[in-house]
């Protein structure tokens, strides 16, 4: 297969397990090129994209612009704080706007579930999604996923826990479609009050016992406390929820074998997970962050493929 079977990145439950394949094989290559002494590439030298953030981001937005210049692309970047939209100018507005400028491909990080998809049946550029709400965060996924692929060979038949704020996290609801697409075991392990309520339904096992999770799994993927998206408290303290739910080297090395941790960043260095543990040779944190990029320049690559069509 050499074409996605998507014009967009909505959410990884529209792709199917051979874009997943795509993407990957395509990353790999473009790991190759970010890793030459010149990091570019001229791919898409013809293709204009719009980045428009309506939430803060660093990482993402950095890996996305990075991955857009390592591919030629123009970059138009937006930011709604300091825009119209402050001024109750609508999305559809404010991307039509964007639009007119000639725009091929918008990457959009959205407060609102399901923006994206609003989006693409509105408009006729490519849309990727760069988080919408509590909902998808492909990209987040894909990138993990290609880091699990990369240290152990192999996604299929892995066992992933997913440990911490479920409930608020697009990161969680990504990488468990993610995930069981490409045959791996998801659980998830945190406060009851952070589980959401039909998530067995997915198919992944629930956990309660931070131990007994970590000595099932061959990779914890511990997420950050949303604190900005909660608007009651969930658990009692941050401490209290640390001493439950947070891993340091101690309980790392008492665990019957040797595991594999990833972090979607930013760490809240000592409350999920403490230095010595995400700086450690069984962390793959930073290894994500350098995958974020090749697996972010792939899908833009053969999004981009299709508009040229």
């Amino acid at each position: 297969m050499s074409e996605l079977s998507v014009n967009h990145l909505l959410g990884i439950k529209y792709l199917n397990k051979e874009d997943i394949k795509l993407i990957f094989e395509t990353a790999d290559h473009f790991k190759e090129v970010i890793n030459r002494p010149i990091k570019k590439v001229p791919s898409l030298r013809d293709i204009t994209i719009a980045n428009l953030f309506f939430e803060n981001s660093t990482r993402t937005k950095l890996s996305f612009e990075l991955a857009q210049k390592r591919l030629s692309a123009d970059v138009i970047n937006f930011s709604s704080a300091q825009s119209s939209v402050k001024k109750g100018e609508t999305l559809i507005d404010t991307v039509n706007n964007i639009l007119s400028m000639k725009v091929d491909m918008v990457v959009m990080r959205h407060p609102n579930p399901g923006a994206g998809v609003f989006l693409s049946k509105h408009v006729s550029a490519s849309i990727v999604n760069a988080g919408d709400g509590a909902h998808e965060h492909p990209t987040q996924a894909l990138l993990d996923s290609y880091s699990i692929r990369e240290k152990l060979g192999n996604v299929k038949g892995k066992k992933v826990v997913i440990v911490g704020d479920i409930l608020h996290s697009r990161v969680a609801l990504s990488n468990i479609f993610a995930l069981q697409l490409q045959g791996a075991e998801v659980m998830v392990c945190g406060p009851k009050t952070l589980i959401p309520k039909y998530i067995d339904k997915l198919g992944v096992k629930v956990e309660t016992n931070l131990r007994k999770a970590l000595n099932w799994c061959d990779v914890a993927n511990m997420l950050r406390v949303q604190n900005e998206r909660m608007d009651i408290s969930y658990f009692p303290t941050t401490r209290e929820y640390t001493q439950q739910f947070g891993v340091n080297k101690a309980l790392l090395d008492s665990l019957d074998k040797e595991i594999t941790i990833m972090h979607p960043g930013p760490i809240n260095r000592g409350v999920e997970i403490t230095s010595d543990v995400a700086d450690s040779s069984q962390s793959i944190i930073l290894d994500q962050v350098q995958n974020g990029v090749a697996v972010r320049m792939a899908v833009i690559y053969l999004l981009a493929s299709k508009i040229k069509q």
